[in-house]
């Protein structure tokens, strides 16, 4: 049965099918070793020869959610050209070839979600959904009730608003804060850029929970696999 190649990508596990789309308008895709470029192209995994940057397609395997743990000093990503450490050499024991839901930045922390379901992915991540994402944050100096009351408001930067919600003072000293706040949507150092904003540089950053499904007690490193009821709440949105 012939289907979008962008949404047979996807479930391949290659990428998302947000990315798919980039890399055939990019010329990475090719379908019986013709380069195909139209994102309305349509092939069939059963019978066509569908490669991406020369890689076989191979049809659908079974679907894997995972959630990690992840350290500071560990990139989001599949392969680093800075040799840097990727998330996936945490998940010792998974055959499949599985890719980061989203991202958390190379020195930031907490929960992250692997899959190899594009469509999946691409859900959880795409801003018209609202998936809720609570952080905890430590910051240099305090938050003024003028700052609070900026932030509920929110900052307009470069590339649109940062109004997190449910925004608390968690603990403070002279020279430090703690807080949670939650943002639904996943824009390049969204947090980062809006509290260095108001001047309040990110020490440490967390993503404590994603919906429901929280990091709790589970130790820097480990991992799990999401239960169906958790897929499925996610997929709810």
């Amino acid at each position: 049965m012939k289907e979008r190649l962008q949404k047979i990508i996807a479930a391949s596990g290659i990428s998302s099918r947000r990315a798919a789309e980039k890399m055939i308008a990019e010329g990475r895709v090719t379908v019986n070793d013709v380069v195909v470029r139209q994102l309305g192209a349509k092939a069939d995994i059963g019978a066509d020869e569908i490669r991406v940057d020369g890689k076989l397609i191979l049809p659908e395997v079974s679907k894997v959610y995972l959630m990690l743990h992840k350290p500071r000093g560990y990139v989001t990503t599949l392969h680093d050209p800075e040799r840097r450490a990727v998330v996936t050499d945490l998940l010792s024991g998974i055959s499949e070839r599985i890719f980061p839901v989203g991202r958390l930045d190379y020195d930031s922390e907490g929960l992250l979600l692997l899959t190899n379901d594009g469509d999946f992915s691409e859900r959880v991540q795409h801003p018209r959904f609202k998936i809720p994402k609570t952080y905890m944050v430590k910051i240099e100096g305090n938050l003024t009730k003028s700052e609070v009351r900026t932030l509920s408001e929110g900052i307009r930067l470069s590339d649109g608003n940062f109004k997190p919600a449910n925004l608390q003072i968690q603990r403070t000293n002279r020279k430090s804060s703690w807080l949670t706040l939650t943002i639904a949507e996943g824009r390049n150092r969204l947090i980062r850029r809006g509290l260095e904003s108001l001047g309040h540089p990110v020490v440490r950053l967390i993503r404590t929970a994603i919906a429901d499904i929280s990091l709790g007690n589970m130790k820097a490193g480990a991992f799990r696999h999401l239960t169906k009821k958790e897929v499925q709440q996610l997929l709810s949105f």
